[in-house]
């Protein structure tokens, strides 16, 4: 092999170098890092505080609270927070490359431009999830240490709970996807947390609006109302969707959000 042939073979572009790349502009900035530590924060941290102020007070709370409590979704119930968190770094991952003008040089050396996205998902989406998976074990095992001496504890083998843990990182995962596919689509950081902010929490504020038998038909099948399902053991009321179709329905969503974004990110110029 010639020595010209040797050096075009090093440089070829794969998309396992491009990952790399990803890679190492996601973990090189330290806003990111931050960004990722607050996140993860954010999921531990609430359900241990709740359920700590809870055993304090459980002798003075009422028996419908005490009805009412339960220790897995406690344990969990840190992605309230988290997702805020979460999303908006998703958005930030590739609307920041826009504004910096980044995203040229990026597509200068990938000029198919799709596996840029794709290794920015993958990435992305694989540090969201193991990150959410281990800080959603810290607090599930922490909440039910706390609740114990009221024999209030629940095992990861009781009905819900792997279910419950196990989905609360996948659904920040896809959610991560979600605010990256808006960041793409809007190449704007303010547009895109605009947007997520308005599809998750404004949207079912609107419903709320309407008339309640339309509003109990319509909830179930909301993003944030459709993801959380699996996230939950212990449903307020009988309308919602079953945990993984629930699950099924927002990933649906973010598959029609990534792939408008990914037919953008083709036909558009840098």
């Amino acid at each position: 092999m010639s020595a010209f042939a040797a050096t075009t073979f090093r440089g070829r572009v794969t998309q396992v170098r491009v990952a790399r790349s990803e890679w190492t502009k996601l973990w090189s900035l330290r806003s990111t890092r931050w960004s990722l530590l607050a996140a993860v924060l954010a999921m531990a941290a609430p359900g241990i505080v709740i359920a700590a102020v809870q055993m304090n007070r459980w002798a003075t709370i009422s028996a419908e609270e005490r009805a009412h409590f339960d220790a897995i979704d406690t344990g969990v119930g840190g992605y309230h927070l988290a997702m805020l968190a979460i999303g908006v770094l998703g958005v930030l991952v590739i609307s920041g490359e826009y504004s910096t003008g980044m995203i040229r040089s990026s597509m200068m050396a990938v000029p198919r431009r799709l596996p840029v996205l794709i290794a920015k998902l993958s990435i992305f989406a694989a540090v969201t999830f193991v990150l959410m998976l281990a800080a959603t074990f810290v607090s599930f095992f922490v909440v039910q240490a706390i609740v114990a001496g009221h024999h209030l504890d629940r095992t990861l083998g009781d009905p819900h709970a792997l279910r419950a843990v196990v989905g609360t990182a996948l659904f920040l995962t896809v959610l991560g996807a979600l605010g990256m596919g808006l960041g793409a689509l809007t190449r704007n950081t303010a547009g895109g947390i605009g947007a997520f902010v308005a599809l998750l929490f404004v949207l079912p504020g609107v419903t709320a609006l309407l008339p309640s038998t339309t509003s109990d038909a319509i909830n179930p099948y909301l993003p944030l109302n459709a993801a959380m399902a699996v996230a939950t053991s212990t449903f307020e009321d009988s309308h919602h969707l079953s945990p993984w179709a629930g699950f099924a329905v927002f990933c649906g969503y973010t598959a029609v959000v990534v792939g408008a974004a990914a037919v953008l990110l083709v036909r558009r110029d840098a």
